[in-house]
């Protein structure tokens, strides 16, 4: 009888559906799992997935970036485009080298035209305060005195200019009308800067081991998270913490540029002692982000976007000032963490398009760039460097008290409920008081750079001006005290200003008060004009608020257009920041960084601060139980239960720090690092496609089936022997840009510590208050 093929036998295998169906299941597992991670994980990411340093989510707000991990991805980014052969592969390799240069140049475009649309609006709404012109009310006060085409002036700017129409010719109805509009432009601004609102989460105090505090009775108090306002303030701080790596979430965004310019028009509308020029570089790095966000490879990738950005904001201080070379300069020597050559010459690119741009469209009128230029005329003598170093003292001098006073006044009186609370209440009241103290004095009633032009100009060679007519007469005693009220009334209103919650800088105000006061030690020094010791005395004051240097001095060559008087800038620069070092080792954006608690390192100041102390890295060891909550045991097999990665992912988010992660270790060793955000992502979005009771794969090579998390484990964590000088530690987080350090210990090499950059960087603020 004929064997029946089909008939079942001892060897055929047992339900056979089944088997199929499981292998099925664990396909369609694999296939929603490597979906999931497509939807959230960038390509280039997706490109490391085998490599050693592992895939990275996108960064989360408040953290900080990984320097060296992006180096790597962009290094297989370069390789696959620049690889391949072909014409049209060429084609994208050569856009892919000139993207760069196309982006910087559309940057230095765009900035400049919204810096043209400020400043005219700027200057517009300023002059109403005073009148309108007649021929058309939405010319600002200098353009409607002034020949567009011959540039000459019609009259004295609306002392004798027809086409000017002041509001009154009484004086204090006059000075009613300007305090209404000034209070009204400063809630306007203040009402607009409230819009941009942005909650900061609650790190961890201390050494951010646990999310609580100690209070008097000694329980433990849960930290509560501040309110920032992303549109206030200059900017500088926030941006120099966004190059050197962490990440501000929105603050780059549309929102805050429309925000910030339209609230800088009215806030330097006001009269108040604060400038654009600090807000043009916030709206320049503004562009740059959302330029860069076009290009691929600066999107998704955080130290490429941090190029851009260096080489973007330098065109901020390119439109503000008419100084190309010293916007680059600016970027480079107070802004910029990382400025590499190539960097350098992109800065040079956009800041020359900027320029470029600003000139054709021509918002002051006088179809030049230099903003305050002057024309002296006579050098200077040696004993005149007598003077200049005086003026250096004197703005050093400044400069410390000033940083100090803003300091405390930051941490004094804006901590009062009805401050703290009702920002717009502080602007009205500054407001009210610039208003009541800068209108009676003729020369402090105009804008800020109006202000210092008028102290800067020579009356050798010009004399129609008030200040000229006042310096001719025989009796000057008036006309000095006007010089003296005002260099006290700007100073000190510019200590209470600087920190509204509005749209400011520093540097115009920082000028006009040294301004003030060379044009008032000018009058005792005959021999030269006044002006140039208004000049000097302006670089001088501001040298000792800032702390800048060679880019000061080039910015202030390039603002006035005199070459000749390079050097005493440079003496008074030089002078006045020794002498604020010696009475306050931080600049004013250096203590905003304090006041806004952003986690910056500084590098030079961080390296000053550890030679003082004789310290080891295992003085950053976290304490045993930190360390036991963030350390993962991989058993042999490599595989560690989910509830346990659970457990220590919440403790993880107990802490606060939101860039920390679990260290994976097998016998004591260091294997792997994962961090907080990959982990959270693996359990809560992979996790839906695995079964709860699974076992997770940390290391090595994962079965078909398994709940795979290796493609997210950096397997090449950076390591450093607990014994070692606090110096390493500070010089790798510095120059390297890491985002932990793992501290091991001295012979063995096993695990005993990790470091991450906010604990340094709260041990360090430490350090200053010793």
């Amino acid at each position: 009888m004929p064997q029946d093929l089909e008939a079942p036998r001892e060897h055929t295998k047992l339900l056979p559906h089944l088997a199929s169906d499981r292998r099925l299941s664990v396909v369609q597992h694999e296939e929603d799992a490597h979906s999931i991670i497509g939807s959230y994980v960038s390509k280039d990411e997706q490109t490391l997935s085998s490599a050693p340093v592992g895939e990275r989510l996108p960064y989360n707000g408040h953290t900080t970036i990984d320097w060296l991990h992006d180096l790597v991805k962009d290094s297989y980014r370069y390789r696959s485009i620049h690889s391949r052969k072909g014409i049209r592969y060429g084609l994208v390799s050569v856009f892919d080298s000139c993207s760069g240069w196309f982006a910087a140049a559309l940057i230095g475009i765009l900035t400049a035209c919204i810096a043209f649309l400020v400043d005219v609006t700027e200057a517009t709404v300023s002059d109403w305060k005073l009148g309108y012109c007649t021929s058309n009310p939405f010319s600002p006060r200098e353009l409607c005195c002034t020949d567009r085409h011959l540039g000459t002036l019609k009259g004295n700017l609306g002392e004798d200019c027809e086409s000017w129409h002041m509001w009154t010719d009484g004086w204090y109805q006059g000075f009613g009308i300007y305090l209404g509009f000034a209070l009204a432009f400063g809630t306007i601004s203040s009402s607009i800067t409230m819009l941009s609102k942005s909650a900061l989460p609650a790190t961890a105090p201390g050494h951010g081991d646990k999310q609580t505090r100690t209070s008097a009775t000694g329980s433990d108090q849960p930290v509560t998270g501040k309110s920032m306002y992303l549109a206030a303030g200059s900017g500088i701080p926030e941006i120099k913490t966004i190059l050197s790596g962490f990440v501000i979430p929105h603050f780059l965004d549309f929102k805050v540029l429309f925000i910030k310019a339209v609230g800088a028009v009215f806030a330097v509308a006001t009269g108040m002692c604060l400038g654009k020029e600090g807000p043009f570089v916030h709206i320049s790095t503004c562009v740059a982000y959302l330029v860069g966000k076009c290009f691929p490879k600066y999107r998704e990738n955080g130290r490429k976007m941090r190029e851009l950005l260096s080489a973007g904001c330098s065109s901020g201080l390119s439109v503000a000032f008419g100084a190309p070379i010293g916007g680059v300069l600016f970027s480079y020597e107070e802004i910029s963490t990382y400025f590499p050559r190539k960097v350098l010459w992109r800065a040079f690119f956009c800041s020359l398009w900027a320029a470029v741009i600003l000139k054709a469209l021509n918002p002051t009128g006088t179809g030049k760039l230099a903003l305050f230029e002057t024309n002296y005329e006579i050098s200077y003598s040696p004993v005149h460097y007598l003077v200049f170093i005086l003026l250096g003292i004197a703005g050093g001098i400044w400069g410390g008290m000033f940083c100090k006073c803003n300091f405390l006044w930051s941490k004094s009186v804006r901590q009062y409920g009805i401050i703290k609370n009702h920002p717009i209440f502080e602007v009205f009241l500054v407001v009210l008081a610039t208003g009541l103290l800068q209108y009676p004095n003729p020369m402090t009633r105009e804008p800020g750079d109006t202000i210092i032009k008028n102290l800067l100009q020579d009356c050798r060679s010009s004399s129609s001006s008030w200040l000229c007519q006042q310096e001719a007469k025989d009796s000057r005693s008036k006309y000095i005290g006007w010089l003296i009220y005002g260099t006290l009334v700007k100073l000190v209103l510019t200590i209470i200003t600087f920190g509204c919650k509005v749209p400011s800088g520093i540097i115009i105000p920082a000028l006009d008060g040294g301004a003030f006061f060379g044009r008032l030690i000018g009058q005792l020094v005959p021999s030269i004009s006044p002006g140039v010791f208004a000049m000097v005395g302006a670089v001088a004051f501001l040298a000792g608020v800032s702390r800048m240097t060679i880019s000061l001095c080039v910015i202030m060559f390039e603002l006035t257009g005199e070459l000749e008087y390079i050097v005493p800038n440079m003496i008074a620069i030089l002078v006045a920041k020794w002498v604020a070092d010696a009475l306050e080792r931080e600049g004013v954006y250096d203590l905003a960084q304090t006041v806004l608690g952003h986690p910056f390192l500084d590098l030079d100041h961080a390296i000053i601060l550890v030679q003082h102390e004789n310290t080891l890295v295992e003085e950053l060891i976290p304490p045993k139980q930190t360390m036991e909550e963030i350390t993962v045991h991989v058993p042999k097999d490599n595989l560690v239960s989910r509830k346990i990665l659970e457990e220590k992912l919440e403790k993880l988010k107990g802490r606060g720090l939101l860039d920390a992660g679990l260290v994976l270790v097998q016998d004591g060793m260091l294997q792997g690092y994962i961090g907080e955000g990959e982990l959270d992502f693996g359990l809560t979005e992979l996790g839906e496609v695995w079964d709860n009771s699974c076992r997770v794969r940390l290391l090595g090579q994962a079965a078909e089936g398994e709940f795979d998390l290796t493609t997210f484990v950096d397997r090449t964590p950076l390591s450093v022997c607990a014994k070692a000088p606090m110096e390493y530690a500070v010089e790798m987080f510095g120059k390297m840009g890491l985002r932990h350090l793992c501290v091991v210990e001295e012979g063995s090499g096993k695990l005993v510590g990790v470091i991450i950059k906010k604990r340094l960087v709260v041990w360090l603020e430490g350090l200053k208050h010793r």
